[in-house]
């Protein structure tokens, strides 16, 4: 783990602390928490975009088979 120095306003900081106090646990934990959150969140927004930009990407093919017989082909199957 790495050291880092970071900068609150008061208002934050009263906040940080009062949180701290309710749920027991340390203010550097509660902080890595937010910025583990952040990052969730940047790599969930990454993987919609994604996939929002292959929408649609095979439509109006016509050399791709039937994938609803095939489905219902592999389900008879089982």
């Amino acid at each position: 783990m790495t050291r880092t120095q970071i900068y609150l306003s008061d208002e934050e900081r009263r906040h940080l602390k009062r949180l701290s106090a309710q749920t027991g646990r340390k203010q550097s934990e509660l902080i890595r928490q937010a910025v583990d959150a952040m990052i969730f969140s940047g790599r969930r927004e990454a993987r919609a975009s994604a996939l929002e930009a292959g929408r649609g990407l095979w439509a109006g093919r016509e050399d791709l088979p039937d994938f609803g017989r095939l489905r219902r082909g592999w389900d008879r199957a089982r």
